[in-house]
């Protein structure tokens, strides 16, 4: 059951410390999901995450992350190369990848312009390809120093979350749609369930393996998951067999590393149609509660009814309304519509995914509302 914690006088890191543990806090609880470089380059003179949350007076949620170490002779067996190839004339530049290991090379390409970059050529075309990922790819080891470190300087005025690093993102379904493009996966899924499923064994092992070898992570909160998961990507009938089972043993294999640190697992699309499902994956929480204003389904009040007992959620913040297209204005109104969603706490209100642009003030305006939404007593 959520736990009513409402009092006055939180810190910033009481109050988000309560929102995930599905505690109802002092007041609502406001992020940013990661802060963009590109918008701290271009609206906020080029500070870091530290600076601008203290420039808006928010919560600190401080992104940080391990050192990622190879062994040696692990990595002589997979060396990979980028090789800029071009830029064309709108400025976007494009990269050769190639992967040299014992038994041949592996082939992709990338793009990318000054906000982001995206993937041209996938690395996996061919089942000899993942042969030679899953002989010579290596698991890494994680040194959590820099995570400890922020821990420290943070103090009171915040949390710290770290991402579930891996082959993609956060997971291994999310890793083979980011090894060999989505739809190939789940072409693959629906035509060779076997192999796929094989695929998804072999990925899970080497993330297991990491978490093995490594120290226990520190940190308050890591994401898993991947917005390949999404219902607006795959079905839950295909969610049920090839995310869910790798999520439970990945999620397990989190846990009794660092039991400590809270799980949140990331559907960056659709989620109403997964909610049963997610609930059992041995996640804390889930994010980013995309609204369909941004195209996900995101229904924040009836996710909360549904399986709110079980999850803290994070997200549903329209972004493109409330900071690169709207007013301050409309950033207030959507932080009230979020608050009135989860009346009950659990709750952290945060853009449901990453933006590039906007008029401070609307972020300002955000943060302010917050401060006005409180929890009854």
């Amino acid at each position: 059951m959520v736990r009513d914690l409402a009092r006055v006088g939180m810190d910033s890191r009481e109050r988000l410390l309560t929102a995930i543990n599905n505690g109802k806090p002092d007041r609502l609880p406001v992020q940013v999901h990661r802060w963009m470089p590109y918008y701290l380059r271009t609206y906020l003179g080029g500070i870091d995450q530290w600076a601008a949350y203290e420039q808006f007076g928010m919560d600190m949620v401080i992104y940080s992350d391990p050192v990622v170490s190879v062994d040696d002779t692990e990595q002589s067996r997979w060396i990979r190369e980028r090789v800029l190839c071009e830029t064309d004339r709108e400025g976007v530049r494009h990269w050769k990848i190639r992967v040299r290991t014992p038994g041949g090379d592996l082939t992709g390409a990338e793009a990318g312009n000054d906000i982001t970059t995206w993937t041209t050529e996938y690395l996996i075309k061919t089942e000899r390809d993942f042969e030679l990922f899953e002989k010579y790819c290596p698991s890494p080891t994680f040194d959590w120093s820099p995570v400890m470190r922020d821990l420290n300087r943070l103090g009171n005025r915040g949390i710290v979350r770290t991402a579930s690093r891996g082959y993609g993102q956060g997971a291994p379904w999310q890793d083979l749609c980011t090894l060999m493009g989505t739809v190939s996966a789940i072409m693959t899924a629906l035509d060779e369930p076997e192999r796929t499923r094989h695929m998804l064994d072999v990925i899970l092992a080497k993330r297991v393996s990491t978490i093995e070898k490594s120290p226990p992570n520190p940190s308050d909160i890591v994401s898993t998951g991947g917005g390949a998961g999404s219902d607006t990507v795959i079905s839950p009938d295909l969610h049920a067999r090839f995310c869910l089972p790798y999520d439970r043993a990945y999620h397990a294999a989190l846990r009794e590393k660092s039991p400590r640190t809270k799980i949140v697992y990331h559907l960056c699309g659709g989620v109403m149609n997964l909610l049963d499902l997610v609930a059992t994956n041995g996640a804390d929480g889930l994010e980013t509660m995309t609204p369909p204003s941004m195209g996900g389904n995101a229904d924040l009040s009836a996710a909360r009814r549904m399986i709110g007992d079980r999850l803290f959620f994070v997200g549903g913040f329209d972004q493109q309304q409330g900071f690169e297209r709207g007013t301050p204005e409309d950033a207030r109104r959507l932080v009230v519509q979020c608050h009135a969603a989860c009346p009950d706490g659990g709750y952290i209100c945060c853009p449901s995914d990453h933006f590039f642009h906007g008029n401070p003030e609307n972020i300002r305006a955000f943060v302010d509302a917050a401060r006005e939404c409180r929890y009854d007593g």
